[in-house]
């Protein structure tokens, strides 16, 4: 049995379906050069021992990952990373990485906690990459779902939907 690259961590109060907790964390490690083309997921059986999640939650997740066109199932073989979306600028050893990560660890020590410095991040983000002329998040950029205004008060049950049932 081929060793896994990856490991899976659900956040049961996040918001944000099983199903796509597994589709981003390995867009992540793809993005960071975690997960290299050739490289083999977790089986679905290794996630659902790992996770207590429906081993149908995980091929979903899965059959997504393949839709992207990022991995390939080879039924009774496993699902194989098919590309990388990782950048040298991304990789974890990279510069970039080094002076964010030394940025978090001065946040931490300045009492924000994890929530506090992504909605820093997360502001920093909107502002840097949105549209110079509408001052909207730049197309193909995702949303951050940041209230750009004290009026905003519209919430998102996405991803919810489709949750499994328990």
């Amino acid at each position: 049995m081929a060793v896994s690259v990856v490991e899976y961590l659900i956040d049961r109060h996040s918001g944000l379906s099983p199903y796509l907790q597994i589709v981003e964390q390995t867009k992540r490690a793809l993005r960071l050069g975690v997960l290299r083309p050739g490289d083999q997921l977790p089986t679905a059986r290794e996630v659902v021992e790992a996770t207590a999640i429906n081993p149908n939650t995980v091929l979903k997740a899965y059959r997504e990952l393949e839709r992207e066109g990022l991995v390939d199932s080879r039924r009774g073989v496993g699902t194989f990373v098919r590309r990388s979306l990782a950048k040298p600028q991304t990789i974890a050893d990279s510069a970039l990485h080094t002076e964010l990560a030394a940025w978090v660890r001065r946040a931490r020590e300045a009492g924000l906690d994890r929530e506090d410095a992504a909605a820093l991040i997360t502001t920093a983000l909107d502002s840097v990459f949105a549209d110079p002329a509408t001052g909207a998040p730049a197309a193909g950029a995702p949303t951050s779902g940041t209230p750009t205004s004290r009026t905003d008060t519209s919430s998102t049950d996405a991803g919810k939907a489709d949750e499994e049932p328990r």
